[in-house]
């Protein structure tokens, strides 16, 4: 990097979403991503990236809260967030439990971005009402921000309290993710950090007249103008041959839980992968060209890599993470 240019952050994501696999191939599968999460640690990459999605037929992340754990337990530095969880299908004084424990695994290094999810499939597979999603959401988090304080509260008639008290004050990290009005009302309402799930500006400044009218004070994680999601390899043509399968997989199937109007840092419309390839959203590159990304973005961009996409072979992950460990990263911060 040149003199005085400040790197991107760098993100691995794992969602472990692939074709249908044996068991014990999804065993090494999830393995190998903390295994992967505990070289990143060691080679100085920012963040650990996971997600939750219920009922699919593609074994995308269910439980991010345990994967979490598991990260947490084997790495000492690296921050861990879920982006998102869908908060309204858990239960409230439970979930505060758990990410009370996970904020002491990790002394603070857990993230999670409270969603509201898209899939109305996912509620009813949790005995949820779709349409009751924002008043589940409210209780949630109200009941969180209560519980983490580790006094008695009243909650659904009772007084209770949760134990033990997070390590992180006031409370765990916790942000409002989302792309619309009420999501940004609902994060300035709670005092809360908003996420928006793409570069939305006109976004950001409604949240913060929204704080300027309920007295609270906030900010905002703006997702960067481009997102990509990074494969590296020494021969883009080859390995696009290869594993571009692998890619398109991912894309597809997260394409066809989108809406119409759904606003996403991801969306593709790709029907084949020339044209997966062509959109940028998904790329294979060169070491060299990963740094010129960074470059190009500063400080302002973020480098994500996903070494398991789609199904991706394990030992094809790991090419790949190596690569950016020891060719990119370097670059970086030197």
């Amino acid at each position: 990097m040149s003199a005085g240019t400040t790197a991107p952050t760098t993100v691995v994501r794992f969602n472990l979403a692939g074709p249908p696999a044996a068991p014990e191939v999804l065993s090494a599968r999830y393995r190998a991503a903390v295994e992967m999460a505990g070289y990143a640690d060691a080679h100085g990459l920012g963040m650990i990236q996971t997600e939750e999605h219920h009922a699919t037929d593609n074994g995308w992340m269910p439980s991010p809260l345990a994967f979490a754990g598991a990260v947490l337990g084997t790495t000492r530095r690296i921050g861990v967030t879920v982006s998102a969880l869908i908060t309204p299908l858990h239960d409230p004084l439970r979930l505060a439990e758990d990410i009370a424990v996970l904020d002491l695994l990790g002394a603070g290094r857990l993230i999670t971005v409270a969603g509201l999810g898209y899939r109305p499939e996912e509620y009813a597979a949790h005995g949820k009402e779709w349409q009751n999603r924002g008043a589940l959401q409210d209780e949630v988090l109200r009941t969180l921000l209560d519980a983490w304080t580790g006094e008695p509260f009243r909650y659904q008639g009772r007084t209770v309290t949760v134990t033990p008290r997070p390590y992180s004050r006031p409370h765990p990290p916790l942000l409002i993710g989302g792309a619309s009005r009420p999501a940004a009302r609902r994060a300035a309402r709670l005092g809360l950090p908003f996420f928006p799930s793409a570069h939305l500006p006109e976004l950001e400044r409604y949240y913060h007249e929204q704080c300027a009218a309920a007295g609270t004070a906030g900010w905002v994680l703006q997702p960067p103008r481009r997102t990509c999601l990074l494969h590296l390899s020494e021969d883009p043509d080859r390995s696009w041959a290869e594993y571009g399968g692998h890619l398109l997989y991912e894309a597809q199937r997260y394409a066809a839980w989108q809406s119409a109007g759904a606003r996403s840092a991801v969306r593709s419309a790709a029907q084949d992968t020339a044209a997966l390839r062509a959109e940028g959203v998904y790329r294979i590159v060169t070491p060299d060209a990963g740094v010129r990304l960074a470059q190009e973005d500063g400080a302002r961009g973020a480098l994500i890599l996903h070494p398991l996409c789609g199904g991706m072979p394990v030992e094809e992950g790991w090419r790949s993470l190596r690569l950016f460990a020891e060719r990119v990263l370097p670059r970086l911060t030197g």
